[in-house]
């Protein structure tokens, strides 16, 4: 009999906005690291600073709701919002502090390469002449500086623009703080963050002769440097830049007053009402003076405390993003170019290929080809009736969409679950949405309740052969999205398994009409059913290890958090089980700990490739259960406020593919890092003598890794 649930404390339990941090720590150490190329690494940093971005305007915002409205915590890890609020900043100032470090590391190193983002302060002065007639004729006509005094009121700041606050005096008056005038500059975002020098020098007169291959300079600084153009009789005395980041997390979870209410004018509003969130981050440079940012702080309301972060360097890390598109291939990962699977190699029908035999596909090592080409299939064949599928992100110009409005043009049924609350998605999935719509796709937005995503990764094909319908099922980790499959590391299965395919069939009507009684032979679905599978089959593995079998569980996914999961795993490990968790991501479990935890081990891996594939090993289980992947974390929002899909992968030579990339990934010593009891993670080193392994560079030679299986 099994021993109860242990309890989760403190003590035994992860706070999930920390560990998140944590993991931006790992991601900010491949942009530390000298062996990868050094573009890559300005795009590492430029990821981190997009994190850190969508972190304040997701979870952060979370908790200064709560704790404006005086919420207590229930959650085991015993933090209140206020004192999590502090926690974060604590831990944010840190990662902020290194993740400057790193910048100012970087742009030196890329002088180094000819790669030069200068400042304003070191050109020559025919560059800055050249400068400012730039100035006058690209930039100063679209500026627009709004004054804040008695008649007229502190500006609108919207979320994540930079902006340039200045204090200015008349002519003639005495430089007195009573005498400061202030004038708020937004930089459009259709100006470039890094502006082309040398574009400049061949336009308005610069030094050409001192010209690299690339040359910028920061269009804050630009700005900066010609505030006198725009203020004739004024005198500049101090500007800064300065950024905020607004609560960006739409509530779609409101009630509705118009029964009649189309919930995509819904999403439409709550885009609008994005842009006016509550500030939870201000940012700005050690530079700024104390009655500037003494402004600031009390016309934007905010607290100096919590909300105000002042570094050391340029603002707004994620721009770095444009430094690393540029054309210098000896500072990027050498081109891969993704291998058709072997299972294909020969085959002219795809559809002929899965009647053979289930298929495999781990992206991006192997091509995304064969699901751009089940979409384009299915919309062309003649015996093919009807395509369903569920959209997440799909992305723009999306050769999948475009599939399935082919499919409608061909006369063929289509119906397609859009999910307009894919966070930061909403926008294109809405134009989506209401192309396919207009076009004559059944579109669906959601079920029954407006608060749960459907998150899910699955397209079913029903095809006419003969006197039957046969359906094609495909179901993936990742989403359905060409351009994120080039460096997503993601699962996906094609099967005609009967009973899958009655699972899928069954899985759309409940999407599209009422049946809240379905059930399933084969398919893990949340909300409904995938917690209390999850958990039976890891009990079912420590009933196995009382029995005295040799028991183990490997769970690789993004985010480790759901409270019975993780107590049903804290007890498997008591009673013997072996343990492996690969969490990319957040993980509030803590391993390691003695007479608790001692069986688990917890690896974060790290590398050119998103880790995002969600598979799981049941040692013990029926033969068709031991192997599942699909599209949900452990986490409270997957398992319970989300659909998605959990598929067995129940062809023998199919699982043992499955369980050599899981040996594979817990063999990593390049990019993997291992949670300690404290929370802290530590590199992995190889064994002495052993060179290290990087288990993505292994899957670039085969697609499937090492040859073992545990």
């Amino acid at each position: 009999m099994l021993p109860p649930l242990p309890a989760l404390t403190p003590d035994t339990y992860l706070n999930r906005e920390l560990s998140a941090i944590a993991f931006n720590q790992r991601v900010l150490a491949l942009a530390q690291n000298p062996a990868i190329p050094l573009l890559e690494r300005v795009r590492f940093l430029a990821i981190v600073g997009n994190n850190l971005d969508e972190f304040f305007m997701v979870r952060v915002s979370s908790y200064i709701k709560k704790a404006h409205v005086n919420i207590d915590t229930a959650r085991p890890d015993g933090l209140t919002p206020n004192q999590l609020l502090f926690a974060i900043r604590e831990r944010v100032t840190v990662l902020m502090g290194e993740l400057r470090a790193t910048l100012r590391a970087l742009l030196a190193e890329l002088r180094e390469q000819g790669i030069f983002v200068h400042t304003i302060s070191e050109l020559p002065q025919i560059d800055r002449e050249a400068v400012r007639r730039f100035f006058e004729q690209e930039i100063f006509p679209i500026l627009t500086p709004l004054a804040a005094d008695g008649a007229r009121p502190f500006p609108f700041i919207s979320n994540l623009s930079m902006n340039i606050a200045v204090h200015l005096i008349e002519e003639g008056q005495s430089d007195d703080p009573e005498n400061y005038l202030f004038v708020r500059l937004k930089i459009p975002e259709t100006l470039s963050r890094f502006v082309d020098l040398n574009r400049i020098r061949r336009l308005y007169g610069g030094n050409l002769d001192s010209a690299t291959t690339h040359d910028f300079v920061w269009i804050e600084e630009v700005i900066a440097d010609n505030l006198d153009l725009l203020c004739p009789g004024m005198r500049v005395v101090e500007q800064h830049p300065f950024r905020v980041t607004r609560d960006a997390d739409i509530n779609y979870e409101h009630e509705i007053d118009d029964d009649e209410e189309d919930f995509a004018d819904v999403i439409e509003s709550g885009l609008k009402e994005r842009r006016f969130g509550e500030i939870v981050r201000l940012t700005v440079q050690d530079t700024i003076s104390q009655p500037m940012l003494q402004r600031l702080t009390e016309e934007l309301e905010i607290a100096l405390e919590r909300d105000v972060y002042i570094i050391d360097g340029a603002l707004g890390s994620a721009s770095m993003g444009e430094l690393a598109s540029i054309d210098r291939p000896d500072l990027k990962y050498p081109r891969y170019a993704p291998k058709t699977p072997e299972m294909l190699v020969g085959h002219q029908d795809l559809f002929t290929a899965i009647r053979n035999g289930d298929l495999l596909i781990h992206h991006p090592y192997e091509s995304f080809a064969p699901v751009e080409d089940f979409f384009a299939s299915a919309a062309r064949d003649p015996q093919v009736v009807a395509i369903k599928a569920t959209l997440y992100r799909v992305g723009k110009n999306s050769p999948l969409v475009k599939s399935l409005l082919e499919a409608r043009d061909n006369d063929k049924q289509v119906t397609v679950l859009v999910e307009l609350k894919a966070r930061f998605d909403e926008e294109n999935n809405l134009e989506w949405a209401r192309t396919l719509e207009e076009n004559g796709v059944h579109v669906i937005y959601g079920v029954e309740r407006f608060e749960v995503k459907t998150h899910a990764k699955v397209c079913l094909v029903i095809r006419k052969e003969g006197e039957t319908l046969r359906r094609y099922v495909h179901v993936g980790t990742g989403n359905y999205n060409v351009t994120t499959a080039r460096f997503y590391g993601d699962v996906g299965l094609f099967t005609c398994n009967t009973d899958i395919a009655d699972d899928a069939t069954r899985l759309f009507n409940r999407l599209t009409g009422y049946a809240p009684r379905t059930t399933y032979k084969r398919l893990l679905v949340a909300p409904d059913y995938l917690l209390d599978n999850i958990v039976s089959l890891i009990d079912h593995e420590a009933e196995a290890a009382l029995a005295g079998k040799p028991a183990r569980i490997i769970m690789k996914m993004n985010q480790l958090e759901e409270d019975k999961v993780i107590q049903s795993l804290y007890r498997a490990s008591q009673v013997g089980v072996q343990i492996d968790l690969i969490v990319r991501g957040l993980c509030c479990l803590r391993p390691g700990i003695e007479g608790l935890s001692d069986n688990i081990r917890v690896v974060s891996l790290t590398g050119r490739f998103l880790e995002h594939a969600r598979v799981f090993f049941f040692q013990n289980a029926p033969e068709s259960q031991r192997l599942y992947i699909g599209s949900a974390d452990m986490m409270r929002r997957n398992l319970y406020n989300r659909v998605e899909v959990v598929t067995p992968v129940v062809e023998p030579r199919l699982q043992h593919r499955l369980l050599r990339i899981l040996q594979t990934d817990l063999a990593n010593t390049s990019g993997a890092w291992q949670l300690l009891p404290t929370g802290e993670y530590v590199r992995l080193d190889p064994a002495d003598g052993q060179p290290p392994l990087d288990s993505q560079a292994t899957f670039m030679q085969d697609a499937f890794g090492l040859p073992k299986t545990p």
